[in-house]
């Protein structure tokens, strides 16, 4: 049986099809699975790290200590060299995110008053302006998807046009239920897909506005060599249950 986790792992690794030889910054178990996914079969340019400053020529299972051989220095002044020239592709976390992109992972709350103090902007407005970010979302709610989110980290498409930030390129969100796009009207966010065994209605109700809804396709299922390499290669300890239950 396919399970969601390894749907959701297959739209992840869809989101760098392309990217040919930028750097790999996935954020969480399933980007990090899609990554490696996306580079043993769309994406054999990719470039993947240690996680600390080692390129490596191999890619190598999750969660297991590397034996690859290191093929490239990659420490943090090189990262900013491929962020600012466009060359990295991050997928980055949501504590929320808003019709248009805007993403925050700072704090929930106003500025005197917060909430919940989070991990700060970090890297977000960087990544946002300078090369192609995706957002992943393990738990689809009305919490993550806001009308408004209380401090901007990553900037999404409005922003962006109102400072002409011509490298801004937020494509898609992937989230446990389903794959949202920023095709619908003046860059707000389209519903894409749904995965198997969600409905339209699912997602809309777990959203804390109004989604651009056409024609919504169902999220693709793994082929039988990215099972295989999922559940063989890349994550034979099968942590992506733990991020996404079956």
């Amino acid at each position: 049986m396919i399970t969601r986790a390894e749907v959701c792992a297959v739209a992840c690794a869809d989101t760098w099809q392309d990217a040919g030889a930028a750097l790999a910054s996935p954020f969480g178990t399933i980007p990090s699975i899609g990554a490696r996914l996306a580079r043993l079969t769309t994406a054999p340019d990719l470039l993947l790290t240690d996680g600390e400053a080692m390129l490596l020529a191999e890619t190598t299972a999750l969660g297991e200590e590397s034996s690859s051989p290191v093929e490239g220095w990659m420490p943090y002044g090189r990262v900013l060299d491929m962020l600012t020239g466009g060359r990295r592709r991050v997928m980055m976390g949501a504590s929320q995110v808003d019709r248009y992109g805007n993403q925050n992972i700072s704090r929930i709350g106003p500025w005197d008053r917060p909430k919940v103090q989070l991990i700060g902007v970090r890297g977000a407005p960087g990544n946002s302006v300078n090369h192609t970010t995706n957002y992943w979302v393990a738990k689809h709610s009305e919490r993550v998807f806001v009308e408004s989110v209380d401090l901007v980290s990553g900037i999404g498409h409005d922003r962006a046009r109102q400072v002409g930030a011509k490298f801004h390129d937020v494509r898609v969100v992937v989230t446990d239920l389903a794959v949202l796009d920023f095709t619908g009207p003046d860059g707000s966010m389209r519903l894409r897909s749904v995965h198997p065994g969600v409905d339209v209605a699912d997602v809309r109700s777990r959203t804390g506005f109004e989604l651009a809804v056409d024609d919504v396709a169902e999220t693709r299922l793994p082929t039988d060599e990215e099972l295989a390499l999922i559940r063989e290669t890349i994550d034979p300890r099968n942590l992506r249950d733990q991020e996404v239950p079956a």
